[in-house]
């Protein structure tokens, strides 16, 4: 991992920054409008703060009832919202709106622009980005600039969580993307994610290709058929978690903070293949813990401890 050796001085930044939308989730349906927090990388933030992890997030919201009830869910977890977060008019919106015959329409109200703080100055441990706001105008271009400061002094993680129709076209998106890729340690994408940016590549194709652009670990998840983690001299596959699917609502967000949690831990030991199992099989828990109940609702430190328990014990005695 990138790791320049210094310690850091006494800090006020947090140790995992998250960079990236949050937004309203509207959801109409014949029966009435319902809003939910939304936007992954808010949900990441969100995710990580309920796993234990000292955790701000430098986003765009509005100084409007939406963006006060982001700011108080977010809060609820532990997450920090950064300075220069709070630029917009109005909170971004994705409104999704189901038919009668369970048919689904989508519109998005989206700005992404931000105010970023010096955060070279003070280094987090980790920095993650990822989905809308590393494609979408001025913002990403922050972005951007963030990662080319942060590179060398800290572990940067990203997720392109890939939404088609906000986006331009696929070349556009793959330039985008690969150009990130090149600034960041870890890369995690969904099998979706890999199909729609490299459709004629096998994912383990497409893991080879990411680790060739630089990334020192890529991650392909595969929903009920598990993960993939690869670095140059290591492949594995890890199996999901069964457990009984209510909805997959932050399935890949949970995994995310999860897997950015086992970065914190073992990412100066390096990746040897133990690790890379340690850390795959920790997310997949998260995301298990997600998927069993409705809504986006990640694990807390508790939770996900306990599950790793339940699954080191089935593995030790898998016919009790």
């Amino acid at each position: 991992m990138h790791n320049n050796g210094r310690p850091h001085p006494s800090r006020q930044v947090p140790d995992v920054v998250v960079i990236g939308e949050a937004l309203t989730d509207v959801v109409t349906t014949p029966e009435g409008t319902t809003e939910h927090p939304g936007g992954s990388p808010a949900n990441v933030a969100y995710g990580l703060a309920r796993l234990g992890v000292s955790t701000g997030l430098l986003t765009s919201i509005g100084a409007d009832r939406r963006g006060h009830a982001l700011e108080t869910h977010l809060a609820d977890a532990g997450v920090t919202v950064l300075p220069g977060s709070r630029p917009l008019e109005r909170t971004s919106t994705a409104t999704a709106t189901i038919a009668h015959d369970g048919s689904a329409s989508y519109a998005f109200d989206i700005t992404w622009d931000i105010e970023p703080p010096d955060l070279a100055h003070t280094p987090p441990k980790l920095v993650h980005t990822g989905s809308i706001a590393s494609f979408l105008p001025p913002g990403a271009n922050c972005v951007k600039a963030i990662l080319q400061k942060l590179r060398s002094e800290c572990i940067i993680t990203y997720d392109p969580n890939i939404r088609p129709a906000l986006l331009g076209t696929q070349a556009e998106a793959r330039h985008t993307f690969e150009e990130l890729v090149q600034l960041t340690s870890v890369v995690k994408l969904s099998d979706e994610d890999a199909k729609w940016l490299y459709p004629e590549k096998a994912l383990e194709e497409t893991a080879t290709h990411i680790l060739g652009l630089g990334a020192e670990l890529a991650v392909i998840t595969k929903g009920q058929s598990g993960s993939l983690l690869a670095t140059p001299t290591t492949a594995l596959s890890i199996p999901a978690v069964k457990t009984p699917v209510v909805d997959t609502i932050g399935a890949g967000d949970s995994y995310m903070s999860a897997l950015i949690l086992g970065l914190l831990t073992h990412g100066t030991n390096g990746l040897a293949p133990s690790v890379l199992d340690q850390l795959g099989c920790t997310a997949a828990a998260a995301a298990a813990i997600t998927v069993s109940r409705a809504g986006a609702k990640p694990p807390t430190e508790d939770e996900l401890r306990t599950q790793l328990q339940h699954q080191h014990q089935s593995q030790l005695h898998p016919h009790a």
